[in-house]
């Protein structure tokens, strides 16, 4: 099979090149050539010259582990339209899922709006009135991702502080959200098609006296800084029956309402009564082989090789399950109350008999 790897050139070939980009990049083709797979490295850039040799490759399927252009997330989406486009089976969710996602007032809404647990927030860009919506509150960007603009002043006590941190936020992005801070246990909830791994928690019984018991970008990326070791994750995360069971039902609801596939996180905050409150659907996490998606599935016994090949297969999936278009357009047209002269064969594909 003929396997296009697509990542985020911009950042790993830079002269501060992304190390950690480079990396996963090579565990993942690492794992598909030891399958017998070809493998064809495709950095995504602002140039157009990937969009050709992905239209020119002849590739069976795209591992899409492109999180953006040049460390940009809302250039995520358009990576994933272009093949779309071209009609290539790729790995993970779709363009639609993730411009969803990644806009963390729409989805909340759209959760909401299906009842899903989600903390109260507000949307506010420049000129907005900023209104409170308990407090503590935490301040973050509408539409990234990585923990970027997320610190411990990102949660605020007073409105005078929360007008502040607004204020300053609105300086670099166009939206922010203000949404309740929820106190309790952080959970990742990790799913791979329709499976649901091992939960994890983050441990922060390490993390300094007086500082916020909160993942931030200082956690993430900063190796050995004191909020990095005071945000430790565990796997499995030990839960009561009826906490795991809950958790385990929001994450796959809330998976399957955004539309997602192939793979994904659902992070949660669990409070001092139990009640799971999604903080975000990741439709894209980072898959590295020390990643926590990698380590979730490695605690189910799901070793990094497997994991790689069942996100391929399930990539392939896509396009063994999707009907031709002009087989949509007969199904369209009936459930619109036309009558459809096609022609026998499309009347076939449509449910019609012969």
């Amino acid at each position: 099979m003929r396997v296009a790897l697509l990542f985020d050139g911009g950042s790993s070939l830079d002269i501060a090149p992304d190390l950690l980009i480079l990396q996963t990049v090579e565990a993942i083709e690492t794992a598909l050539i030891n399958e017998g797979n070809t493998v064809v490295r495709i950095p995504v850039s602002a140039e157009a010259k990937w969009i050709d040799r992905i239209k020119r490759g002849r590739f069976d399927v795209a591992f899409n582990m492109c999180e953006g252009i040049d460390g940009v997330a809302e250039m995520e989406p358009p990576v994933i339209s272009v093949l779309e486009l071209f009609g290539l089976a790729y790995t993970g969710s779709s363009s639609y899922t993730t411009a969803l996602c990644l806009r963390k007032h729409v989805v909340n809404a759209v959760l909401a709006q299906a009842g899903l647990p989600v903390p109260p927030w507000i949307t506010l860009r420049r000129g907005s009135r900023v209104r409170s919506v308990g407090y503590p509150a935490i301040v973050k960007p509408a539409a990234e991702d990585a923990s970027i603009g997320v610190e411990q002043r990102s949660v605020v006590r007073t409105a005078r502080a929360l007008k502040a941190r607004v204020e300053a936020m609105l300086q670099t992005f166009d939206e922010v959200i203000v949404q309740r801070y929820v106190d309790g246990r952080e959970l990742n909830v990790g799913i791979v098609g329709d499976t649901i791994l091992p939960i994890a928690e983050i441990d922060f019984t390490a993390m300094p006296k007086g500082m916020w018991r909160m993942v931030t970008y200082r956690s993430k990326w900063e190796t050995g800084s004191d909020e990095d070791l005071g945000a430790q994750p565990r796997c499995p995360a030990e839960l009561p029956a009826r906490s795991t069971n809950e958790v385990r039902r929001v994450a796959l609801e809330a998976w399957r309402l955004v539309g997602g596939h192939g793979y994904g996180r659902v992070d949660m905050r669990l409070d001092a009564n139990g009640q799971p409150w999604i903080l975000e659907v990741n439709s894209n996490p980072d898959i590295a082989p020390d990643a926590g998606l990698a380590r979730m599935a490695r605690t189910a016994g799901v070793e990094y090789a497997t994991l790689v090949r069942t996100i391929t297969e399930l990539g392939l999936s896509r396009r063994r399950d999707q009907q031709p278009q002009y087989v949509q357009w007969v199904l369209a047209q009936q459930l619109s109350g036309m009558q459809v002269g096609a022609a026998p064969e499309l009347e076939l594909f449509a449910g019609g008999t012969r």
